[in-house]
């Protein structure tokens, strides 16, 4: 059900939106692009797909927590509207523009979008916190960066954005290891596609 989501309603605190696409699928959940009264939105599906290397709690109270925790410490995210505890459903504010994953696979990297990461670690380490900085969790829109994943950690050096997040904002070998990767994955999804047919 989840996969596609494409033209079904879903109900958020009985208010219903229709599923354009599929933006994503993270850890947490699946992100699609859905609207509204000709207004566009992110509704986020919580699922509780296992995760190897990650463990969860309470998946749709985490993500409250952590946009109350980064809104407080002051990140340029997007809006929480309505948030379904029941179904475990979030719509939020949808951020047009592209991700710094689209930019550097693109060689249109802009060397500013760095400074304003830094400008977020510069908010985010006096408060002992860490984001997700993969950059698939940041899209530029009119020149500004937003972080638009909520997930937050505890402070660790290991995983900040010197010595983890910056090894995917340019083509290193991490990057292009993992763009091979989902590139691979992606041909294999479309092979077995048409191979059913």
């Amino acid at each position: 059900m989840f996969e596609t989501g494409h033209g079904e309603a879903y109900s958020v605190n009985g208010v219903s939106y229709k599923i354009k696409q599929l933006l994503g699928k993270g850890k947490g959940g699946y992100s699609y692009l859905a609207v509204k009264d000709g207004k566009e939105y992110v509704l986020k599906q919580i699922h509780h797909e296992p995760c190897a290397y990650y463990q969860f709690g309470d998946k749709i109270q985490s993500e409250i927590n952590d946009y109350r925790r980064l809104t407080a410490i002051g990140i340029r995210m997007p809006k929480i509207i309505d948030a379904d505890i029941d179904k475990e459903r979030i719509v939020k504010e949808y951020i047009d523009g592209e991700t710094i994953y689209e930019l550097v696979a693109r060689d249109q990297m802009d060397p500013d979008y760095i400074r304003q990461v830094k400008a977020m670690c510069e908010l985010l380490y006096p408060a002992k916190t860490n984001i997700d900085y993969f950059p698939t969790n940041f899209v530029v829109h009119d020149g500004e960066l937003f972080y638009i994943d909520y997930e937050c950690n505890d402070y660790m050096e290991e995983w900040n954005f010197e010595n983890w997040g910056i090894k995917y904002w340019s083509k290193t070998p991490e990057f292009l290891e993992y763009y091979k990767e989902l590139n691979t994955i992606e041909k294999t999804s479309v092979d077995m596609k048409y191979s059913e047919v």
